[in-house]
């Protein structure tokens, strides 16, 4: 058998008669959810004390993972994680949704490139990795070492829907070599102009500082995105597509989807500390602009020195259609405010997984909503 042929396409699907259909169609956050792509903890490993990791992260936690990189995660944090990531896959199937998984691996296994070696993270967050706009997955150009390789897991998952119609694109896999980071950076005080570890000597980012609304993607620069990134995936939508900046007022941003989110046409959830309402993108001036409540206090001290995403993963939700919307059963004051807003709230826990990257959005990748690429902005 010829291992690089690609099969025939199985009964059922059109081939010879027709046009394949792709499986994978993502427009937006909010259209129908038919099938999503949720990460795996097994073989989760501390990852690396590189600055660009340190970066997001108190000096003294810094300093701990340092000490512990490489290792695996303890079972005191994997175990809870994984009966609440259990029990929201149970209920996503309960929705009509279908999970597919990656494969599990062994983030301890070394690897690297002829400028420098590392051993690898966790397969937890596909929202950070692959970038879905329409039909294509786009895996993207990721600023973390021990993450270079990360996309491998999905593999298996990305193979089969290439063969079924997907499109299939890379971005420039980076060197990651020293250039690319801001020697003896610093952490900008309150008042400081705002800096990035990133300098501009290639195209990085993570999917997670993008989120979708049709013809629209909104983006934040970040520790894990330059503008060179920015611009690499501008150019390869092309003149279909519009890109907007969303300034943060995080001194340590890495990802949107704990800072603006888009929740249905019309509506978008920010984050009161990291967003100024008078500096969003003008196509927004029609939109409802919806407040985040502050995250309810939760005795959890071992999640808050743990956690890398900082407190407003009471943020981090998931939309199964315009009206249904997965959020942290624990944050109770968010799931009051998605109600008065007029949404449809469906607890859940998730809160253990937040040492592992996010909650709800950052857990999944959509793969497939029903519904058509459309404007939704002036």
């Amino acid at each position: 058998m010829d291992h690089d042929a690609i099969p025939a396409p199985s009964a059922g699907t059109a081939g010879a008669s027709g046009p394949l259909v792709s499986p994978v169609n993502s427009h937006n956050e909010w259209d129908p959810l038919e099938e999503i792509v949720v990460g795996r903890l097994d073989g989760a490993t501390i990852p690396s004390s590189h600055p660009v990791v340190a970066c997001n992260i108190p000096q003294w936690a810094a300093r701990l993972q340092g000490l512990a990189a490489g290792f695996k995660y303890p079972r005191a944090l994997i175990e809870p994680a994984q009966q609440e990531l259990d029990h929201f896959i149970t209920l996503l199937e309960s929705l009509g949704v279908t999970v597919r998984r990656p494969e599990p691996v062994d983030h301890r296994q070394r690897f690297g490139t002829p400028d420098w070696s590392s051993r690898g993270f966790c397969n937890t967050c596909p929202r950070d990795s692959l970038l879905v706009i329409g039909d294509e997955i786009i895996e993207t150009p990721m600023a973390w070492p021990c993450r270079y390789f990360e996309t491998h897991s999905y593999r298996e998952i990305l193979k089969d829907y290439f063969r079924r119609g997907a499109r299939w694109t890379a971005a420039p896999k980076p060197q990651l070599t020293d250039e690319l980071f801001e020697a003896d950076f610093r952490v900008p005080e309150a008042g400081e102009p705002m800096r990035y570890i990133l300098t501009e000597y290639e195209p990085v980012f993570d999917a997670a500082d993008f989120v979708r609304a049709g013809r629209d993607l909104f983006v934040t620069r970040s520790n894990v995105t330059n503008r060179m990134g920015i611009e690499w995936l501008r150019r390869h939508l092309g003149p279909g597509y519009r890109i907007h900046e969303v300034e943060s007022r995080s001194r340590t941003p890495m990802h949107i989807d704990t800072t603006f989110l888009v929740l249905s046409p019309g509506k978008v959830l920010i984050n009161p500390d990291y967003i100024d309402v008078d500096h969003l993108p003008d196509v927004l001036s029609a939109w409802d602009i919806l407040i985040a409540p502050e995250p309810n206090e939760i005795d959890e001290r071992l999640l808050k020195i743990t956690s890398m995403c900082g407190k407003w993963l009471n943020m981090n939700v998931l939309m199964i259609d315009e009206k249904r919307v997965i959020a942290e059963r624990h944050h109770t004051d968010m799931l009051r405010a998605l109600e008065r807003w007029g949404f449809e709230p469906i607890p859940c826990d998730l809160l253990h997984h937040a040492p592992f990257g996010g909650s709800f959005h950052c857990a999944t990748l959509d793969i497939r909503r029903r519904g058509t690429l459309e404007s939704y902005v002036d």
